[in-house]
């Protein structure tokens, strides 16, 4: 890591916590670097950083135990995905991205295109991205059979949902399929589906479900920037949430979230799930 970008004294107290991430069979940090701040279009706010800075900044992440990196074909970041993953052991990263797709034939030619893109064997989670509606497990089933097919051919290891409407969150809590689910939550409700009194319920719903669960605009799209430690202080208080996807554009917002995660982790762990009913006789 070369240059001015990264500050001469940095973060070095490694006191990240891990997850199961619901059923998946992953372990995943509790901060998760994302990659798609404003992203759409092919680009974000991370994307614009070049393929170097950022697969420096992510790098730096893994390096102080985030081992779990958030992107889409949206954000136009997969290559710079690739290029941190150089001189990294593939399976010390979870690696989430999203297709907007809906149709078996499109899902199949994404999984491909993906892999390459990534420079990887297999996409350890591959989100439907943008679900709105509550009727998406009747009207994406092509696609959801095609994510499926791919789980079983060992090109994708999980599969689910990025949330962008209260309906699709609450299908999801009674959808089988989905072992992953995105959502919105912040303190405020910037940006999200509903207010937070009507997503925290839902979200121990899914928890409770057995589904892994993270949290997007934790900081509301930066509107909750200011005061960073109270807004993830709030999402790991709910005890439902594994991990948290927050994207940074400099190590010094990076270094303040790691703290701040390391802090309230611990301090919050996720709920106790309930134990099965013993076979009575």
């Amino acid at each position: 890591m070369e240059g001015d970008f990264f500050p001469s004294q940095w973060y070095t107290d490694r006191k990240m916590n891990y997850v199961d991430f619901g059923k998946t069979g992953l372990k995943v940090s509790r901060l998760s670097i994302g990659t798609g701040t404003h992203g759409w279009g092919g680009r974000s706010e991370q994307s614009t950083l070049g393929v170097d800075k950022l697969a420096s900044l992510l790098r730096l992440a893994y390096e102080h135990g985030v081992n779990f990196w958030d992107t889409a074909d949206g954000y136009g970041t997969h290559r710079h995905i690739a290029q941190a993953l150089r001189g990294i052991p593939r399976d010390k990263v979870v690696i989430a991205t999203k297709t907007l797709v809906r149709s078996a034939k499109e899902v199949t030619r994404d999984v491909e295109r993906f892999l390459k893109e990534l420079n990887t064997d297999v996409l350890d989670i591959l989100l439907l991205h943008f679900v709105t509606q509550a009727d998406w497990p009747r009207k994406y089933a092509s696609a959801m059979d095609a994510l499926s097919q791919a789980r079983e051919q060992g090109k994708v290891r999980a599969v689910g949902i990025s949330c962008h409407g209260l309906g699709a969150l609450e299908a999801a809590a009674q959808t089988e399929w989905a072992e992953v689910v995105l959502a919105r939550i912040n303190r405020a409700g910037v940006n999200m589906d509903a207010a937070p009194i009507k997503v925290e319920p839902l979200l121990e719903r899914l928890y409770t479900a057995g589904k892994a669960v993270y949290g997007m605009k934790v900081l509301g799209c930066g509107q909750l920037a200011g005061d960073a430690r109270t807004a993830i202080q709030y999402v790991f208080q709910l005890g439902t949430v594994h991990t948290v996807t927050i994207g940074v554009s400099q190590p010094e917002q990076l270094y303040e979230n790691l703290r701040l995660v390391e802090e309230f982790a611990p301090r919050y762990p996720l709920r106790a799930l309930p134990q099965p009913e013993p076979w009575s006789h």
